[in-house]
Parts: structure tokens; sequence; C-alpha cells
């Protein structure tokens, strides 16, 4: 099926999202620092702080692609379980990382058992999920009470330049980007598309609430391009 059809304002069929990612797979990382002008770095360094992983506790990293996310965890010496639906990821992440644990899995329906981690965490992976509240009341069960999540996701700019700007971008730039550097540009027209009809950081965080997540809480990292939300059980 043409990753063509893969458009945000339709439902997220499992398979179309699979499958983009699994031809992303080898240029991933490398595009995405490209198209953040390197920012990522910095994003991901404060979502690492937010988790604030210690040494033996066990983190799920949930749509964790080739692993990037996870080294960090793993560095500080916790126990990480580098979880996607990506086979093309996993096997990527697998030749780059042997020593992190990776693991198949849909966020809808984890192969996990009930309070296993001490934290979960998903960057940039939320949205394309198709139910949201699903997939958080999944990460809530696997996560032992008291455990943490932290969500890494694109989200609406708070600064009024940076929101005029990042709308002529989104729909413009990433796409056109998209098309110069990447094997499957249709995905980068999907990026952009799954990013602006992404809700803000406030209606996010009320869908923590729904399904029992406590002391929610979130920080806008670059005027608000990405937040960080952060929640306890």
């Amino acid at each position: 099926m043409s990753t063509h059809n893969v458009r945000a304002g339709l439902d997220k069929q499992a398979n179309q999202v699979q499958q983009m990612f699994d031809n992303l797979a080898p240029k991933y990382d490398l595009l995405n620092t490209l198209m953040t002008g390197g920012i990522v770095n910095y994003w991901r360094k404060i979502t690492t702080e937010s988790i604030a992983p210690k040494p033996g506790e066990r983190i799920l990293d949930l749509a964790a692609g080739t692993g990037t996310s996870s080294v960090p965890l793993a560095k500080a010496g916790a126990k990480v379980t580098a979880c996607d639906m990506s086979h093309g990821m996993l096997a990527e992440g697998r030749k780059r990382y042997p020593e992190l644990d990776f693991v198949y899995g849909n966020a809808m329906d984890l192969p996990f058992e009930d309070n296993t981690f001490d934290a979960v965490t998903i960057s940039y992976g939320l949205r394309n999920i198709s139910d949201t509240e699903k997939a958080l009341s999944e990460l809530y069960r696997v996560t032992k009470p008291g455990g943490r999540i932290v969500v890494a996701e694109f989200s609406t700019p708070t600064f009024a330049p940076i929101k005029v700007a990042y709308q002529q971008f989104l729909p413009r730039v990433i796409p056109a980007l998209g098309y110069l550097v990447s094997p499957n540009p249709s995905a980068y027209a999907y990026l952009a598309e799954s990013i602006a009809a992404w809700p803000g950081q406030e209606e996010l965080g009320r869908k923590f609430v729904n399904v029992d997540w406590k002391k929610v809480e979130y920080r806008n990292l670059t005027g608000g391009i990405v937040a960080v939300h952060r929640a306890w059980k």
C-alpha cells in the first residue's frame, strides 16, 4: 500500500504507519537532525532529564525506533526496553546498538505484564497511534504504582512570531525537504499534517487525566514547538 495514502486527517492505520517507518529506518535519525537543524538533540537531552533515569530502574521506551532515545537511558544505568512496531526500525536499531533490548510491540496492546516498569516514555510517536487514550492507558497499565510517564511530542507554539513562522514552515518546507533528502518523501507530507492536526498542550494533558495519570505537567521547548508532558501513576 502506498504511503501516499497515509494522511493525518484519516485514522492512522497501523500497517500504513509501520510501512512508512520501515522504509525510512536507515536514514531516519539523520533526516530528523537535518529537518530540525540539529535542535532535536537538545529536545532529546531535555526529555532524558525529565525521565531522570536511575541505575537499575526498568524503563520502557515506546516507539523507540532505532534506539537513539534509549541509549542515554541505558548509559544512566537503567534497564531499557526499546519497543517499536516497525520491523525495519528494530532491525536497524539492533545493528547499531546490539547492547539494547529491542522488542516488537503495538502501543495499544503492549506485550508486557501489569506494573512492570518504573518509567515509560515515548518521543514523537504518540501522534502516530490511532487511539491516543488507549495508548496512554496501556502505558499506565505496565507502569508500577508510583512510576512516571514522559511524552515528548510536537505541539502548539505559544509565541506568536514562532507560531506564524511554524504554520508556514510545516506545510511547505518539511514536504519540500522530504522530496530532496528522503527515500520516502510522502512520509514528510504526513509528518507535517500529523503535527498540524495534533492537540495542544492542555488538551493532550486532559487525555492523561482521562486514563488516571496524576500530577500531569508539561514543559514547552522552543516556544512550544515541542512539549514534554510528565505524569505519575
